[in-house]
């Protein structure tokens, strides 16, 4: 027996364990592929989203060399979705996809990320989306591959971040040839040119984050040393009125890896949120430290069993590539889980082929397990983008998964015990998603708490509520930190329901 399949067997009888392992069932859906060239070897996004207005998500899928889709969201107990692509959405050239408000309007507009010229699209009614006229955004021709967005405080516009990979009009590259991050800050109701955030290290995630509870969010950046090759790191900027980097003085720790993709979740129960980060060759797992005083994370990967470095199932043992990354209760035992997307860059030799995606079960002793062959979502597409998200409203989430060169899949998860509940919060007017507000779900186990973010991932974003797995509770006390600090108080509800609140 194989090291990791024994440590799991270890994991799957001790006394406090067993957690339920789901069942995922794929579903049909029309065909989607993401290829190119070396310039679509990374990027393969999905953005999440409702732009029907009917509750139930959409999918819009980055093609690469192929055009975009929008997927049309047609599920009721069994999911289901019919491809419907209005024109302004059949592009080529595009990495990923981020939903958001950025005007306003309560309508989701869409970001799209490309080998070419960035794009913010205005959302309309039904799906129906156009180029955005007079905010001002103008985007150069880069290679785009990572995307956050938070709102700085006074601005109705959002403040946004675009990471480029290699400068493809660098004669010297591609190696040591790595592009900016592209800040966007508004000036009033339109933006100006972009601030350069130099040194760039080729970006493939990036995450405004309040890490600190302090009502600032700053930017945190992955980086693909493959292509930095020296001297370059994971980044973290201090986003002050003129941004910079935080240094190890101040507790951020230099550490260089093939970063990939960010996840971020609170699983300590203090409040802060942790942080996944994938890569090539193991994943990293930091819990952050209250006590450092500064943006201090210490790594717990291999206390905690989440190196997801090698394949799981199957006879290739070299190394793992880790992509999207995503912590969710996949069944809904109050405990987040950790689902990563993996596949080989093309035909990297000293890297695995044959290359599992992988689903880590959170045990009671906070250690995790693979279960992603149990579960039934063990591709072995290489795998690039993905989002698990509630796509019928069952309380159940279920996984989207894009692949390079092999068709995009869709997993429903098969409803079990465990109760949930999701918040769908709001603010009229500007920021209308409430990003920057922490969710706080209370039970008689603990507090979850959620920070409402845009960004991080590998190209691919969501929007709307936020799922909660809650295990036996038949009750939960919900809080809200707004934007801003200001509190909610505690209100207490029934599971198994959606719950909105607006301010």
């Amino acid at each position: 027996m194989r090291a990791e399949l024994a440590l799991v067997a270890a994991f799957a009888t001790t006394a406090n364990a067993d957690p339920a392992i789901p069942r995922y069932q794929p579903i049909d859906i029309p065909s989607h592929v993401y290829d190119g060239g070396w310039e679509h070897f990374v990027g393969g996004g999905v953005a999440v989203f409702d732009c029907s207005g009917d509750g139930l998500p959409e999918l819009f899928l980055a093609g690469g060399a192929n055009p975009s889709q929008l997927f049309r969201n047609t599920s009721l107990a069994q999911i289901s979705f019919q491809a419907n692509t209005p024109e302004p959405l059949s592009l080529t050239g595009v990495t990923g996809a981020y939903p958001m408000d950025i005007d306003g309007d309560a309508i989701l507009d869409l970001v799209v990320l490309r080998v070419g010229a960035d794009l913010l699209l205005k959302g309309g009614p039904d799906c129906q989306f156009s180029p955005f006229a007079g905010l001002g955004f103008d985007s150069d021709d880069h290679w785009t591959t990572a995307f956050s967005a938070t709102w700085e405080p006074g601005q109705t516009l959002p403040t946004l971040a675009f990471g480029t990979y290699v400068d493809r009009d660098n004669p010297n590259g591609p190696f040591e040839a790595c592009g900016p991050t592209l800040l966007y800050r508004p000036l009033g109701e339109t933006y100006g040119p972009p601030v350069r955030l130099e040194p760039g290290y080729c970006a493939l995630s990036a995450l405004f984050s309040d890490w600190g509870r302090t009502g600032r969010a700053d930017l945190r950046i992955s980086n693909d040393r493959h292509y930095y090759v020296r001297d370059g790191q994971e980044q973290m900027w201090a986003m002050e009125d003129t941004p910079r980097l935080y240094d190890q003085a101040e507790g951020w720790l230099p550490y260089s890896i093939w970063g990939m993709g960010i996840a971020s979740r609170d699983l300590t129960g203090d409040g802060y949120p942790d942080v996944y980060l994938t890569s090539m060759g193991d994943q990293k797992f930091q819990i952050f430290d209250p006590e450092a005083g500064g943006p201090t994370w210490r790594d717990a990967t291999y206390d905690k069993g989440t190196t997801a470095h090698r394949p799981h199932i199957g006879a290739d043992g070299r190394p793992s590539t880790g992509w999207h990354a995503q912590f969710a209760d996949v069944n809904n035992d109050g405990r987040d889980d950790i689902f990563v997307a993996k596949g080989n860059v093309e035909q990297m030799p000293d890297a695995a082929q044959d290359d599992p995606n992988s689903l880590l079960l959170q045990l009671e002793s906070g250690q995790f397990f693979e279960s992603a062959a149990g579960a039934g979502v063990a591709s072995m597409a290489k795998s690039r983008g993905a989002a698990l998200q509630d796509l019928n409203n069952d309380g159940w989430l279920d996984l989207v998964v894009v692949n390079r060169g092999s068709p995009a899949e869709i997993y429903q998860n098969q409803p079990a015990t465990g109760n949930w509940i999701m918040v769908d919060l709001g603010l009229h007017d500007v920021n209308s998603q409430a990003i920057g507000a922490f969710v706080e779900v209370r039970t008689g186990s603990g507090v979850q708490t959620r920070e409402i973010t845009i960004g991080g991932g590998h190209a691919s974003g969501m929007a709307g509520p936020q799922h909660f797995g809650l295990g036996n509770a038949k009750t939960v006390d919900i809080r809200v930190v707004w934007p801003g600090g200001d509190p909610s108080d505690w209100e207490t509800y029934d599971t198994n329901r959606i719950i909105r609140q607006r301010r």
